[in-house]
Order: C-alpha cells, then structure tokens, then sequence
C-alpha cells in the first residue's frame, strides 16, 4: 500500500514537473517573440543617437566658426551643453547596444533546435546568465543583495556548444548559489558579505573551456555532497526545489557536451562548481 502511495505521489509530482515544462516552453516561445518585435526599435535609437552626434559635431563647428561673437559666458555655456548631449548619447548608444547584446541571446537561443551545437560567445552566455538569476532572485525578494565577482576571460573565439543547454546549467548553479547565500544571510545577518565568483578561461592547444562559479552559502555536509546528483533530491523546502537541477546539469555538461563537472563544498565556507568542457575555436 505503502509503495502505492509512492508511485502515485511520484506520478503526481511529473505531471506538475511536464506542466512546467510546457508552460516554460511557451514563454519561450512569447519571449522570441518579443525579442525579435523590440530589437527593430532598439536599432533606431541606436542608430539615430550616433547620426545625433554627427549633427552636435557639425553644431560644434559652426559655433567655432562663430566663437568671436559670442560673450565668454554664452560660449562656455554652449561648450557645457554640448559635452553635456554627448555623454547622453554615448549612454544612450552604450545601454542600446547592451539591450541588443541580450535580445540576440535570446534569439540566439529560441533559433537553436535541442541538442544542436551553434557558435557561441562562452563568456557572455555564462555573464548575461549569471546576471539574470540575480535579478530573478531581486525580482522576487527586494531585499536580497549580492556581490558578483567576475574573471572572464577576454577575447575568447567562439566555441561550438548547445547555447539552450548550457545557459541553462550555469542557471542552475547560480540559483543555488543565491539560495545557499540567501540562507546564510539569514543566519549570520549583516555581519555576512553574500559573494559569488564567476570565472571563464580558456587555454589555446588545451581545446577546454574551464567554468567556474564560487559562493561563499552554507556549503554541503558530506551526506548532501554524496546524493548531488539524485532525482528529486532537493534540501529546499516543499515547493522552492524540484530535486532535478543538478541531475539536469551533470547530463548537460557530461552527456550533451562529453565534458566534466566538478564540485568542492564545505559547511559554513561555500562551494564551487566547476564545468570543464572540451571545445574547439569557430574559425
């Protein structure tokens, strides 16, 4: 009977997990969508904040054709204004180009087929994923507050990896990560500095992107690093976890992509999560 009542409740819980699913599909489905619709207008703010400052610079020069008839405290003001509308613009254009730097991740994502391997900007997928569970867990909780240390790599070539795979895997850490600091802070209070290091490096002629993400949460006891890895194993409470976050990330890293994932923990001190995926350059 006993048993019974297991494999319903079992049941039960992967039919909620497949309504997820679906309904994470959908969104997205809704978020290409948008994406796609928001990027044209993105484009002409961009574009018109950089003819903008073409015409401030051709002001610019008529006002100096024009500088002995102005007072000294018109021209200064003038020179104030200016250089005042070209640091806006450059803002304007900076924060646009940031925006579409996202929106082409998330196309980027929605065009990729499960399991298809597509050039991929390593260090800004694990940056721009890294950002967004931080954001999802302000979003939900206003209090909440992190530092975010990051050593990524520059100039790293484009490697071939499944983008829809791997973002979500770095997503899933760093859920964690925020959980496990979270937790912390709410034990230790205002005397705990909550910190997640995130670190991508590449070295030529290894063909291994090495990942690593750090926080400085509760950590595991030995009895939680030995079952990591279970289905459905979550020590979350009831409703926050669904025990299939790491299971997913070790069959993204280790099946879908033949590479290694490793972790070291340590009650009261943190964990580290390290990802060591074997790639080669785009050329």
């Amino acid at each position: 009977m006993m048993e019974e009542e297991s494999l319903k409740q079992q049941v039960e819980y992967l039919q909620q997990q497949l309504h997820k699913q679906e309904k994470m599909a959908s969104l997205g489905l809704l978020s290409a969508g948008i994406a796609h619709e928001v990027q044209n207008p993105l484009n002409f703010v961009i574009n018109f904040s950089k003819m903008s400052v073409k015409l401030l610079e051709d002001l610019q020069d008529v006002l100096d054709g024009c500088s002995g008839q102005l007072g000294e405290d018109d021209a200064a003001d003038l020179e104030d204004i200016s250089a005042d509308l070209k640091e806006n613009l450059a803002k304007i254009e900076e924060h646009g180009e940031r925006a579409i730097s996202i929106i082409r991740g998330i196309l980027l994502l929605s065009r990729g087929k499960a399991g298809e391997k597509l050039p991929t900007d390593i260090g800004q997928l694990v940056h721009e994923y890294v950002w967004l569970s931080y954001h999802a867990m302000r979003a939900n909780d206003k209090t909440f507050n992190l530092t975010i240390r990051e050593d990524i790599q520059e100039n790293l070539p484009k490697f071939m990896v499944i983008p829809q795979d791997l973002s979500r895997a770095v997503l899933n850490v760093m859920n964690n990560a925020c959980y496990t600091v979270r937790e912390r802070a709410g034990v230790e209070g205002s005397a705990y500095h909550p910190t997640v290091e995130v670190k991508v490096s590449y070295a030529p002629g290894e063909e291994e992107v090495r990942i690593d993400i750090s926080d400085n949460g509760m950590g595991m006891s030995p009895e939680v690093k030995e079952r990591l890895f279970e289905v459905f194993f979550t020590t979350k409470p009831a409703g926050q976890g669904t025990g299939l976050g790491m299971s997913i990330t070790r069959d993204i890293i280790v099946k879908n992509h033949g590479g290694r994932l490793l972790f070291e923990s340590e009650p009261n001190v943190g964990s580290t999560f390290t990802f060591i995926i074997p790639v080669k350059p785009v050329k």
